[in-house]
């Protein structure tokens, strides 16, 4: 077996990514015997008039003192050479937002990978966290890939795995699974040096379990036109969806008011309600309760509100808002499965 050169010194890596799912791992780069050598994150972009959104990856790499690049196609000419100058062993990404083209991918002596939010197969593409709860899955993870250039198709090197609690949002999901990711990549760096050591000179390195392909479920990324409440669905449906859509877009029912119009309605705090004795029709404002309202759901199934935020308001309970609010018994939401939305 030959000695491995790095072993010592470690690798030379470039991290990939924008959004806070990674900074846990870019953190344990920084404190590793690896050396981050530059940073690529996506381009600012702002909405007409307004700021861009904050780009943590950019931040943190900034704090850091590191080269950080921002190209618009991170796999045009210019780019890779840029990259090439690094001379690059490794490739880490996750949540960057660009597909790296095998071109881009061959930059780097070990290729890429992916720090992905769930057990691939399982729930590929940019919302695997949300669609791990929307799906009503009991355990989620963290996987790391040997990238190819189809999107989360690669080899699976390591996972962690972890249970869903029955009340877990997606905004609290995330963060446990960025800090399960850390000891993934670590694991999988150490993987590839150990393959790279042992693979004849002038072969590629491949490491990994190939993904099966007939159990592949897709995970695509959420509209705000998700976040509207389709009283057809279970009571339980749609409590799962309020979880998953927390913080974007958030669970929205639709309240009438007497001009024709609608105003839109947070459902932020929801649970499941013992079922109706009797079909009802789905989005009817059923009951009230001490901590809420119960709204009618399809298949006789009930949904219990207790916490809103009514359209221009702050958060409060729902039996606050029932006090000044026009629905009363038999009030009906809108939703998705309405067509006739007039929100504004």
């Amino acid at each position: 077996m030959m000695a491995d050169p790095n072993a010592a010194t470690g690798l030379a890596v470039v991290v990939m990514g924008t959004g806070p799912f990674i900074l846990p791992t870019f953190a344990a780069l920084l404190a590793s015997r690896h050396r981050v050598v530059a940073v690529v994150t996506r381009p600012d972009r702002a909405a007409r008039g307004r700021r861009p959104p904050p780009n943590p990856m950019r931040q943190a790499a900034e704090a850091a003192g590191l080269t950080v690049l921002a190209p618009p196609d991170v796999n045009a000419d210019e780019v890779r050479q840029q990259l090439a100058a690094l001379e690059p062993d490794l490739l880490v990404v996750c949540d960057y937002g660009q597909i790296l083209s095998a071109a881009t991918l061959g930059i780097a002596s070990l290729g890429g990978i992916n720090l992905h939010g769930s057990l691939l197969p399982r729930h590929r593409g940019a919302a695997p966290v949300q669609w791990a709860i929307l799906s009503g899955d009991a355990v989620t993870g963290v996987s790391t890939i040997h990238m190819t250039p189809a999107l989360d198709a690669g080899n699976v090197i390591t996972s962690r795995q972890t249970a869903i609690a029955p009340r877990e949002t997606a905004a609290e999901l995330e963060p446990r699974l960025a800090e399960l990711g850390v000891d993934a990549v670590l694991e999988a760096i150490d993987i590839l040096e150990t393959a790279r050591c042992q693979t004849p000179a002038g072969q590629p390195v491949s490491c990994g379990v190939p993904q099966d392909e007939t159990v592949a479920t897709r995970a695509p990324r959420l509209a705000k036109q998700d976040g509207l409440a389709d009283w057809s669905r279970t009571a339980e449906e749609l409590d799962r969806r309020r979880r998953a859509l927390e913080p974007w877009p958030r669970l929205t029912a639709l309240l009438p008011h007497a001009d024709g119009s609608h105003r839109r309605l947070v459902l932020a705090d929801t649970a499941v309600a013992p079922p109706a004795a009797e079909p009802e029709p789905p989005g009817t404002v059923v009951a009230t309760a001490a901590d809420g309202f119960i709204v009618a759901c399809g298949g006789g199934s009930r949904l219990v509100v207790r916490q809103v935020v009514p359209e221009g308001r702050r958060l409060m309970t729902a039996a606050d808002f029932l006090r000044g609010s026009p629905i009363r018994l038999g009030s009906r939401l809108a939703g998705g499965n309405d067509t006739t939305d007039k929100s504004r």
